[in-house]
């Protein structure tokens, strides 16, 4: 029976009486704020062959599984999950005699840093809508799993996935979940804005030998770009006008629920190519999540239904992909935890230039970052 681990920042309150030994976390704010975040890491056990089952499935000539059906899975096992978190240097208990390089954000990065240090990118992962503290972990777990087992994949290049879990409250209610979590996802881009500037101060204390060459990834599903473009005022409030720094290689905006037209110059993200190498966005024509949150919750059209409203106006670096002609009757929000999707973006990771034949993507009339994937056959 395998032991899966996963690292997580989050601002979600704790459960429990022990904030550093938590049960889990909850659907509200942690009580000290909702810009204030808790850094962990959890194990899980799994069934090996429940596992390779959903690996299993066909993912049409290039890729493999089902993510979607394992992340169900795995948020099952994560309900008996051994947490830890990492002590937070203001709060802990002075008695506790635990080094000050191994607690809260400084603890977990160097523990990351040490898995880089042996061949690994980091992805950083922020989940969606109706999302409850054991599916976005079953959800980043899945995601580790999938882009570690993809048959293209670089195996000299391993990944590890980090969790960023903001209080969705997991719960279906028309209205009133996709508001209150629309709420949160605001309120949380402080925490993830606060998460990105400690990891790049920590990235410009690293010298020499402490340096790996490995890179930082991020991918945001659904809401949790809306979570990433709350954050970015926050993070342009820091540079003072000044370009961002670039933290991470690839960036990828999965079934985003923004605005079509977010990336473009003045936008909310439209700055968003400053902190990256590379932009993707993947969406879907038959997106049904996103169709309800168009036209039932009075939002403009999304990107993730029908891609940036101008492609040519956007920055050479972001690319978009239409997911349309595979993801059909398979998964029309989710595509980026299954199949060739999820290849794509382990291609991503590993440097694969954008119009490889291994990717099975085609350019869209006469845009160089306007692709659409080929159908499996």
């Amino acid at each position: 029976m395998p032991t899966l681990k996963l690292f997580y920042a989050t601002n979600r309150r704790h459960i429990g009486a022990d904030r550093w030994q938590p049960e889990g976390y909850d659907q509200k704010f942690s009580t000290d704020s909702s810009g204030n975040l808790r850094f962990g890491e959890l194990t899980i056990d799994a069934d090996e062959a429940t596992i390779t089952r959903h690996l299993a499935k066909d993912g049409g000539r290039i890729g493999i599984g089902d993510g979607e059906k394992l992340s169900g899975y795995l948020a099952k096992c994560a309900r008996t999950a051994a947490i830890r978190a990492y002590p937070d240097p203001v709060q802990v208990d002075k008695s506790l005699d635990i080094p000050r390089e191994q607690m809260g954000a400084r603890g977990m990065f160097a523990d990351v840093q040490a898995l880089m240090k042996q061949t690994s990118d980091v992805l950083i992962y922020i989940h969606g809508f109706n999302v409850d503290w054991h599916n976005a972990v079953g959800s980043a777990l899945a995601l580790q799993t999938m882009l570690r087992n993809q048959p293209g994949r670089d195996p000299e290049q391993d990944v590890v996935v980090v969790l960023f879990t903001w209080p969705s409250d997991g719960k279906a209610l028309p209205w009133v979940s996709y508001k209150s979590d629309r709420r949160e996802a605001e309120a949380s881009g402080e925490a993830i804005a606060r998460a990105m500037m400690i990891l790049l101060d920590y990235l410009r204390r690293l010298r020499g030998k402490d340096a790996c060459q490995q890179d930082i990834h991020l991918l945001c599903h659904s809401m949790g770009n809306f979570v990433l473009q709350s954050a970015l005022p926050w993070i342009d409030k820091v540079a003072l006008g000044r370009n961002l720094s670039r933290i991470f290689g690839h960036v990828f905006l999965c079934a985003p629920d923004v605005d079509d037209d977010v990336l473009e110059e003045g936008r909310p993200l439209g700055k968003l190519h400053e902190m990256a190498s590379n932009i993707t966005v993947y969406y879907n024509q038959g997106d049904a999540a996103l169709h309800i949150s168009d036209h039932t919750k009075g939002n403009p059209e999304r990107l993730g239904s029908t891609g940036p409203a101008r492609p040519g106006l956007l920055h050479q670096k972001i690319h978009q992909v239409d997911c349309s002609p595979i993801v059909a009757g398979i998964t029309e929000h989710s595509y980026y935890q299954c199949g060739r999707v999820n290849a794509d973006i382990r291609m991503s990771i590993d440097g694969v230039e954008s119009d490889a034949s291994q990717r099975l993507r085609e350019r869209v009339a006469n845009y160089n970052n306007v692709w659409k994937m080929k159908p499996a056959g």
